[in-house]
């Protein structure tokens, strides 16, 4: 009965073209020339047939999944495929037990887990003393960067390969060779011009991504004279808005970028920075502060003004929420990088501290010291200080006896 089950399930399933074509050998893997080339390490490593664990970071679709079952291929290695989101430790153990099995029949065995970034720290532990002894290799595939998401232990037994987002040479014979599929293996098919360049520039380097467009506008195209006419406009309404990718590491970068431009005064970058995190969701607040920071570490005293506007923006978006709160926020940004800059805040404060750590943590002059209290006059503090005010072109010595002639500020 089960068997039944499984046949009519696989009568009734629709592959997606993306798995229709995902490449079945090396040759055929495109796009990470940089892992994947003649003599790239990688590459002769896998015509050793040496196995190593490895873990393998990259956006959506640029071909992880994929190169770790070719890897399996090349090697002649069992690959044994789970995702993180749906599997635990007891699935682990499943693995393991599968792969003596294997090694007992002289075959070697890939345990690929997708999305390893989601594991908790006691799974990915669990792993651990099989990659030690040898049980089996790991591939993991992750979009998030391993340094934050993976633990020290896991990552000292593997190595990370960055893999990149497709470039669009490659892009473009993706796309084609989708055409090319569907063309031959249902009705002929016309495009419209420009209709590759729109997909290329929607799927922004993600080819699982160019090939779902590539299936859904075929088929949603019009069928006349026997042929498919497949134009942009029916690609515009299919994907409507192409979501704004941004992973837990584009966080960092993008507010990374968006402070270095407000500091190198490039109001359009900084500008296009804030777009690209408010597009994705980010919280406002956050880069708001992140703009008062700015305010006071890059611009400071040369422009006091930029931390005033800096807070108002803070208080507006607050005040407004999104999308009005945009306005403000934009306002402020073009502020803060067309202003003067002067990093002498952070400098000062740094230096004092820095100083301080090191042992310099001397106590205030004599005459300095609060005089406030009954018994403050019989160990001599405040004798001797004179009101500022009162004497204001009579010097005095402030900083402590040991640092006297020590500068923070730049002047």
């Amino acid at each position: 009965m089960n068997n039944l089950f499984t046949e009519l399930e696989n009568q009734n399933k629709q592959i997606p073209l993306a798995e229709v074509l995902r490449p079945k050998t090396i040759e055929d893997f495109l796009g990470q020339s940089n892992v994947i080339s003649s003599k790239s390490p990688l590459l002769n490593l896998l015509q050793t047939n040496r196995l190593f664990s490895l873990i393998l970071w990259g956006t959506p679709g640029c071909g992880k999944t994929t190169l770790a079952r070719l890897i399996a291929t090349k090697t002649n290695a069992a690959f044994i495929e789970i995702s993180a989101v749906t599997s635990g430790v007891k699935d682990i153990k499943e693995a393991v037990e599968k792969s003596k099995e294997n090694l007992r029949a002289g075959r070697k065995t890939i345990l690929f887990i997708d999305e390893i970034h989601r594991y908790s720290k006691t799974q990915q532990d669990a792993l651990l003393p099989h990659l030690e002894n040898g049980t089996l290799f790991l591939i993991g595939s992750t979009t998030e960067n391993p340094s934050f998401q993976v633990v020290p232990a896991l990552l000292s037994r593997v190595q990370v390969i960055r893999l990149n987002s497709i470039d669009d040479e490659s892009m473009i014979k993706i796309v084609k060779k989708g055409f090319q599929y569907l063309a031959t293996n249902y009705s002929p098919m016309e495009c419209e011009s420009g209709v590759l360049d729109f997909i290329i520039n929607l799927a922004r380097g993600d080819a699982r991504y160019a090939l779902n467009i590539v299936e859904n506008a075929y088929f949603a195209s019009d069928f006349k004279d026997n042929k498919r006419n497949l134009t942009v406009k029916i690609i515009e309404e299919i994907c409507q808005q192409r979501n704004t990718r941004y992973s837990e590491q584009e966080h960092y970068d993008c507010a990374s970028a968006f402070q270095k431009s407000l500091r190198g005064s490039d109001p359009d970058a900084a500008i296009y920075y804030l777009a690209k995190m408010l597009s994705a969701g980010e919280d406002p607040r956050f880069i708001a502060r992140r703009l008062i920071v700015c305010s006071s570490e890059d611009v400071g005293n040369a422009d006091p003004n930029a931390l005033n506007i800096s807070i108002n923006a803070y208080k507006a978006v607050e005040l407004l929420g999104l999308p009005e709160g945009r306005i403000p926020l934009a306002q402020a940004v073009i502020y803060v990088a067309r202003a003067k800059k002067s990093n002498e805040t952070i400098c000062a404060i740094d230096k004092a501290m820095s100083d301080i750590a090191s042992g310099k943590d001397f106590p205030p002059p004599m005459h300095l010291r609060d005089a406030h209290y009954k018994d403050a006059a019989k160990y001599g503090f405040g004798e001797g200080y004179i009101y500022s005010h009162s004497a204001p072109n009579i010097e005095q010595q402030f900083l402590p006896n040991e640092l006297v002639g020590t500068k923070y500020t730049f002047n």
